[in-house]
Order: structure tokens, then sequence, then C-alpha cells
């Protein structure tokens, strides 16, 4: 597991440790993640039927941002612990979004006193090598959200940032 770590700007909150996982698979890849800490004093989505669906980032909610090593176009990944998702492809930072061909996303979210544990098999092409982002956004009760990913650039945070890609994934 990969540590995440929380922005600078934001105030520590009732997650003390954010940790991320991800592996290639001959379809997609298979990724994790783990918040430690209060999970009680944070909002987790109830738990859905799984769909696409948009804003999914306003809440506590986890991503991956995957580019093709020494390309430019990259395509986000959002995944809800109440097993909703998003994906969009970017021509560039921010350029042209658009949603992404992905053929399914299955999420299985657990929540204890201590730990919340999101596992998601993500069905789509993703070209390796890969330059990867792991990022997770926490709302807690009082509305305060925390921004946790590899690697900040400076300034307010900015998860489409090619810095926050600091995992590189090889062909298997």
């Amino acid at each position: 597991m990969h540590e995440l770590v929380l922005h600078p700007d934001c105030v520590a909150g009732p997650i003390k440790r954010v940790s991320a996982a991800i592996q290639p698979t001959p379809d997609g890849c298979r990724a994790k993640f783990r918040l430690d800490g209060d999970i009680g004093q944070i909002k987790v989505p109830v738990h859905a039927a799984s769909e696409r669906m948009d804003n999914l980032w306003k809440t506590t909610c986890f991503e991956i941002f995957w580019q093709p090593h020494g390309g430019s176009s990259y395509r986000e990944f959002n995944l809800s612990p109440s097993s909703r998702w998003a994906a969009y492809d970017f021509d560039g930072f921010r350029e042209n979004s658009r949603d992404a061909p992905v053929p399914a996303i299955a999420i299985a979210c657990a929540a204890h006193d201590a730990k919340l544990e999101l596992e998601a098999g993500i069905a789509s092409a993703l070209p390796l090598p890969a330059d990867v982002a792991l990022n997770a956004i926490v709302e807690d009760v009082d509305g305060n959200i925390e921004f946790w990913a590899l690697a900040f650039a400076d300034g307010k945070p900015e998860f489409h940032s090619d810095i926050c890609r600091a995992l590189t994934l090889e062909p298997l």
C-alpha cells in the first residue's frame, strides 16, 4: 500500500491515515483504498445501485488518474463508497472532458469503527506504462473537506496536476 499525504492547507480531521494500492490487470485494474481514523465522524455515502454518476467528488470519494507514460491525455475515475462511479477522459490538463468508455466498475466497501476500505475492479482499456495518481476526498460530519494524494503541487489542492501522478505502473 502507498501512503497518501494530506494537503498542507487542510486542517487535520478524524482521518489519521490514508493508503492505497493499484494493480494492472489484463482487462483494466484493481484498486484498494483504506481510511484509518474515526470513521463515525466522516460522511460516507449510503450504499446504492452501482451506476455512473457525476459530482461524486463533492463528498467522501476516491480517485484514480491514469496517464499513458509520456502522453498528455489521461483518464479519471471517481469511486464512491456508495458503489457509484464516474470515468472521464481528458486530452490535456482539464481539457475536453467527456465520459470515458468504461464497460464496468465493481466497488465493494466496508466500514468499521477505525477503518473504511474500498476495493474496485475496473474494466477499461488502460495503456501501460502509465503514470498514476491515487487520491482521496474525505468530508467530515461538519462539512470540512480533506484532500489526500501521493503528492501535491504547490498551491491549492489540484488532483489533475501531473505532480499527483507520482506512481509509474509497468506492463504486466
